[in-house]
């Protein structure tokens, strides 16, 4: 060597070369349970590289489906309003009929569309003398009425539409004020 020194045999006589010590091919190990332990590893890989294609297989099917569903709900809410839509077609087209009878296919129509969303799960709420509910009301104004409880419903401007958790728009109102 460059440095002056031998080199360093192991003791009993053993001669190891740097390849035995250190082995660069995992594929070939020198134990048995090294050889174990690779095709382990190998199975593990193997069995998290399937576990990850069936992620991504769920996933995309899963988003698929959803998409189709959403579709259903879709057509199904459009087919719903269907013979709302007829019926306004129908009272244009006897616009120039008898006044009362035009009006009264309007009302039909609008209870029409009302049991469409209360079908839906959006029924209708208008309710009038029940304490403000902040959860179902929106307050569109404050109105002084010594006939009305303080803190209640005194006018619907517009009508809600949903129940407990599920609502679609609250109920526009009057609220009375407090008597001072």
């Amino acid at each position: 060597m460059a440095t002056g020194q031998e080199p360093v045999t192991p003791p009993d006589g053993e001669q190891r070369t740097a390849d035995a010590a250190f082995p660069t091919d995992p594929a070939a190990p020198s134990r048995p349970e090294a050889a174990d332990q690779a095709a382990e590893l190998d199975e593990l890989r193997d069995r998290w590289r399937r576990a990850l294609a069936d992620l991504d297989n769920l996933r995309k099917r899963h988003a698929k489906e959803l998409e189709r569903v959403r579709g259903q709900e879709r057509a199904r809410t459009a087919a719903a309003w269907l013979p709302v839509l007829d019926n306004l077609e129908r009272a244009l087209a006897h616009a120039d009929a008898d006044p009362s009878a035009v009006l009264k296919g309007i009302e039909t129509v609008r209870d029409q569309a009302v049991e469409v969303l209360r079908g839906l799960g959006y029924p209708r709420h208008e309710e009038t003398g029940v304490p403000f509910d902040p959860t179902r009301h929106e307050v569109v104004g404050v109105v002084d009425d010594p006939g009305a409880e303080p803190n209640t419903v005194a006018q619907v401007v517009s009508p809600g539409y949903g129940a407990d958790g599920n609502q679609l728009r609250p109920a526009f109102v009057m609220v009375s004020k407090r008597q001072e």
